[in-house]
């Protein structure tokens, strides 16, 4: 492959042919095709065979992520209770036999392996060979396309600090924020960024794309109304047609379920005149500032209109532009939203990026998403939490008009370091730069007798965008020459416009090869070169600034405060990073044994590829013959997840696990539309031990939920009540959705005949795959009867929680639902004329960071894969045998045994010792370790999820530490310690709370900071004591904090 240069898209480039990799890749391929066979940790009968060959590769993979080897494994089976001679007789306990797999997995393997049949997968080295070759069947091209996606120059320091730092991106959602105000204050940094640029008051931690960003604000509009408005049935939410086209299409898939009747149109025309004709069923209006044809309009006027018939005034906005242009708030914008993703995230393929959504002050309560506000902790030091937290859906459930459950807090991250990197004059260079590129090239055109504009009236282009008007050409014949001739891509409009959209990595000699192109088709007989030469003196001169109309023009400042204006030098920022980094607990410290979350080991091997060009600087609509490698990977992940779920199509479009219920809700209710029933079918049940985000995503679909009843005793789904309900709504049924195993920790012993239940009532069966790292080899949804089911590639392969996100979250289907699978506008991803709209902005979602699953599915293999899920099983019983005796277990099977997670009650300790769960997960984290997940899914309680990349010792260390803390409120109960200012009610301790000051409490200093002999050689301090969240939602502060404060979060001094 071609060498890719290091200005395109700011990756670095790796030229194939002559580095070291490439000579490495050309004898590891020669690996793959040799004889003999990979050793394979716990390997039996052929696959030992296999192993014995001294020439067989040693870097397999499975055995580096599973951590418990054989013998290992066997201990832990003999201190089950009762114990357990092998893991088939265990696996047989945990879950019925009757959903059991009758049939291996079919996972490719490498050349020559294949016919041994021992489901080995590829090796490291054999992985980075295979995955090599795939990239290098993408074509990195100067992609100036824009339409929603730019080039850009990520930082190094940036991409090696925090996107490829694990630190970073293997730390989880900031609920424990005693260990996370690294992040935590990275995010206020994100947040103060977007409120400054926009105008608006309040902003939040990111959203998942700017189309989904968008669709939140038209749900926001509804949040607003008066309730005689809200149930209007005739409401509707007009969007401008100069808005991106895949927002268009992703507000209507929104738009449906909520029965808004969505309404495109032009919003300048007349002075507004559509907006007019709608009146007082007007909720709402969004528009693009700038549009998606480069123009820029002044939109005061139209959101006095919006805003007169009691409507929301919505306007989707380019960060970067917002240097230069007045912001949202200063023309009248109620909401603004829009993708972080030109400041320093590469394309990706469409993503992941952090998207945004900024308010007014008025909105601040009904904001979507994880919001990041200021508070204190127990010492009265200024501290940063989650605020508002009792707006999530898992709490609101159906009432909810939003299932947001995970942002894009890794890539939100970055663009922060990005904009304290370059600092608000920085960003403003940039932007001026794109401006003045953009209008040398529209001037050089207008010598070959091009107009340009979208109405061809050859006005300044106010931003980075020139639309061209070709006349006498065809669009495509251009296009295709500009592919050919220079490896550049424009957009077509239609066929006799084009656009190019300048960026970041533009450089002069790119304006000369996008010059020649016009050139070859211009109206006028004069050279490029001359007229490049006389027009550049004109922008290239001493002290040239850029004019924008003064009704255009922003004068208001932004990114004041001191962090964004103190670490512009590699030195200042490298620390800034690595200072937050310090103050977070991360997989790298110790297991996170979150329930329901699977943190798993994020392999190097499987991150690696994430940032090479040719993965990370694609275009999402970049022809087809330039994305090959990405098509062959997507066409492979596809086929594999079929294969481990037992479906027969996959769609990898939703970019989050909440998305992917959504997508799967939204094709049921097509299929079901379809069919001739005399009914409408809207009911969806859902048992009460679902996952959070399910009855929010069924709201947000149009159906109508009604719960089902769980046995209290065991958690087992109430089939009585089920069967009540299907017989009550046998007409109107649509769907049940079930998480399996359940959120309680059990396989529902009856799966099989519930599904067969609600399909005997005509309704389809969803299965949330949240769980679904404890059936990958054992079992499968579409075997069990499921008709759809969501995955999270963020837990169970591998793509890592970033802190908050990324996540990506594909959905499975039988092959009745296949046709309604979701589509894109711009890239057709099903051409089925059933398709539903999209539900994410690019054809692929996050396609950008799929290499993860990819490679973690092909190195791991069908054996590797089903053993991990083994050892998933055995690593929760392990720890449940071992805590049973100091905790009450919640619910088991009738073996006494759990799935992959449990649920230790601590409600007792409440009357017993006045020791809730809170005080027991602030304790841990002075023992090293996250919290499990609290409260849910039953209040009270903590749920605990090892994963099979735990070691024993690690698995063992978390049980001394929950025995210890069980000993300390002991203590308690046995009057030897006070109810109140023990060690538990004023964990987590800081190295502040404990140097500072005089020591008159019942417990020592010692006792407080090394309750267990290890955590003296390795300690992790929270960097705060317990916050006091009642503070922070009371006084909700939500950017950083005061310039004179300089000591506290978003100080600016913390290097």
């Amino acid at each position: 492959m071609k060498g890719v240069r290091v200005a395109k898209n700011g990756l670095l480039a790796r030229t194939r042919g002559t580095s070291l990799i490439s000579s490495c890749s050309t004898r590891r391929s020669n690996l793959i095709e040799a004889p003999g066979q990979r050793p394979r940790s716990h390997a039996t009968g052929a696959q030992q065979r296999a192993a014995s060959s001294l020439l067989a590769p040693h870097d397999t993979f499975s055995r580096r992520h599973i951590g418990v080897p054989t013998s290992k494994a066997s201990e832990m089976l003999t201190s089950l209770d009762p114990p357990v001679s092998d893991l088939d007789t265990f696996v047989d306990e945990v879950m019925p036999m009757d959903i059991k797999a009758t049939e291996s997995l079919k996972i490719d393997a490498p050349a020559r392996m294949q016919t041994m049949d021992t489901g080995e997968g590829f090796s490291e080295s054999q992985l980075i060979a295979r995955i090599s070759e795939i990239a290098s069947q993408n074509e990195v091209f100067r992609s100036y396309i824009g339409c929603g996606y730019y080039g850009t120059i990520v930082p190094e320091v940036i991409k090696r600090n925090v996107l490829e730092n694990p630190a970073w991106y293997t730390s989880y959602t900031p609920y424990q924020a005693e260990i996370s105000q690294g992040r935590l204050e990275s995010l206020l940094n994100y947040q103060t960024m977007i409120s400054d640029l926009t105008g608006l008051s309040i902003s939040n931690a990111s959203l998942l794309d700017e189309p989904t960003a968008a669709a939140e604000a038209m749900t926001l509009s509804i949040n607003t109304l008066p309730a005689k408005k809200a149930k209007n049935p005739n409401k509707k939410f007009f969007v401008s047609n100069a808005c991106l086209p895949q927002t268009i299409a992703v507000l209507s898939s929104r738009a449906h379920g909520f029965g808004i009747e969505l309404v495109v149109g032009d919003a300048t025309e007349n002075g507004g005149q559509a907006l007019k004709d709608i009146g007082d069923d007007l909720i709402g209006a969004l528009v693009q500032y700038p549009d998606v044809y480069g123009d820029v309009h002044d939109f005061t006027a139209l959101s006095k209109l919006v805003h007169d018939v009691g409507g929301t005034f919505c306007v989707a906005t380019d960060l970067l532009a917002l240097t230069l242009l007045k912001s949202p708030g200063e023309i009248g914008a109620d909401v603004a939203v829009g993708s972080a993703q030109r400041l320093g995230v590469p394309f990706g393929f469409g993503g992941p990026h952090a998207a945004f959504i900024a308010v007014g002050e008025n909105h601040k309560r009904k904001i979507p998403g994880r919001l990041v506000g200021l508070s204190k902790d127990r010492r009265g030091e200024p501290a940063v939490r989650l605020a508002l937290q009792t707006r999530e859906q898992h709490i609101r459930r159906e009432k909810a008009t939003s299932n947001i459950c995970t942002a894009q807090v890794l890539l939100a991250n970055m663009s922060a370091f990005y904009a304290i990197y370059h600092g608000p004059q920085g960003l403003q260079r940039i932007a001026a730069k794109n401006v003045a590129l953009a209008r040398l090239i529209q001037s050089c055109a207008h010598h070959w007798g091009y107009s340009t504009g979208k109405n061809g009236f050859n006005e300044a282009v106010n931003f980075d965008t020139v639309v061209l008007n070709v006349h006498n050409h065809d669009t495509s014949e251009i296009i295709k020459h500009a592919e050919t001739a220079q490896r550049i891509n424009f957009r077509r409009i239609s066929q006799s416009q084009i656009s190019l959209t300048v960026d970041e990595t533009m450089e002069l000699t790119d304006v000369v090869d996008v010059l020649k192109v016009l050139e070859q088709y211009a109206n006028a007989e004069k050279q490029a070169q001359d007229i490049f030469a006389s027009e550049l003196k004109r922008f290239d001169t001493p002290n040239t600034t850029v004019d924008i109309p003064a009704e255009l023009a922003r004068a208001s400042p932004y990114l004041t405060h001191p962090v964004f204006n103190s670490h512009h030098s590699e030195t200042e920022l490298l620390r800034y990073i690595h200072h937050l980094q310090s103050k977070d607990l991360s997989l790298v410290h110790s297991m996170i044994p979150l329930g329901s979350c699977t943190m798993k080991l994020n392999a190097t091997t499987e991150m690696a590829p994430i940032s090479w060009p040719e993965f990370a600087s694609v275009h999402p609509f970049a022809p087809s013959f330039q994305t090959k490698g990405y098509r062959t990977l997507i066409r492979e992940l596809e086929s594999d997840l079929a294969n481990i779920t037992g479906f027969s199509h996959v769609s990898l479009q939703p970019n989050s696990g909440a998305q992917g219920e959504f997508t799967a809700l939204r094709v049921i209710r097509a299929y079901l539309e379809s069919q001739p029933h005399t009914q409408q079918r809207d009911i969806c049940l859902i048992p009460v031990s679902a996952h959070g985000t399910n009855p929010a995503s069924a709201t947000m679909a149009g159906l109508r939920v009604v719960p089902v009843k769980c046995d209290t005793a065991t958690g087992n789904l109430d089939m009585a009540d089920l069967r009540a309900k299907c017989e009550q709504y046998s007409n109107t049924l649509a769907c049940v959705m079930i998480t399996y195993p359940s959120t309680f920790g059990v396989f529902e012993p009856h799966i099989k005949e519930a599904c067969n239940l609600v399909h005997q009532h005509g309704g389809q069966v969803f299965m949330d795959g949240a769980n679904m790292n404890a059936q990958i080899g054992l079992c499968s949804p579409g075997d069990i009867g499921a008709d759809a089911c969501h995955l999270n590639l963020h837990k169970t392969f591998c793509i890592p929680h970033g802190g908050g996100g990324p996540g990506v979250g594909p959905i499975g289907v039988k092959p009745h639902l296949a046709p309604y699978l979701p589509s894109h506008p711009l890239v057709a991803t099903n051409t089925s004329d059933q398709a539903v709209a999209p539900v994410s902005g690019a054809p692929w979602g996050s396609a950008g960071i799929l290499p993860i699953s990819w490679s973690y599915i092909k190195m791991m293999g069908s054996s590797g894969l089903k053993r991990a899920t083994q050892i998933t099983l055995l690593s929760a019983n392990y720890l449940l045998a071992r805590l049973k005796p100091h905790y009450k277990i919640l619910h088991t099977n009738d073996a006494g045994r759990c799935a992959h997670e449990f649920i230790l009650d601590v409600r007792p300790f409440k009357e017993s010792a006045g020791i809730e769960a809170v005080d027991i997960a602030k304790r841990l984290q002075d023992y090293g370790f996250h919290a499990p997940t609290m409260s849910w899914p039953v209040a009270g309680t903590l749920m605990v999820e090892p994963t099979e990349s735990e070691s024993k010792e690690e698995l063992d260390r978390f049980v001394e530490a929950l025995v210890g803390i069980r000993a300390e409120i002991a203590e308690i109960e046995e009057g030897k310690v006070e109810r109140e200012g023990n060690v538990l009610k004023m964990a987590p301790h800081s190295i502040r709370d404990l140097a500072e000051g005089s020591w008159e409490r019942s417990y020592s200093r010692e006792t407080a900071a090394f309750p267990r002999p290890w955590l003296r050689e390795r300690k992790f301090w929270p960097s705060v004591t317990r916050l006091d969240d009642a503070y922070g939602d009371t006084n909700l502060f939500c950017s950083c904090g005061p310039v004179e404060d300089m000591t506290g979060p978003g100080g600016g001094a913390a290097t």
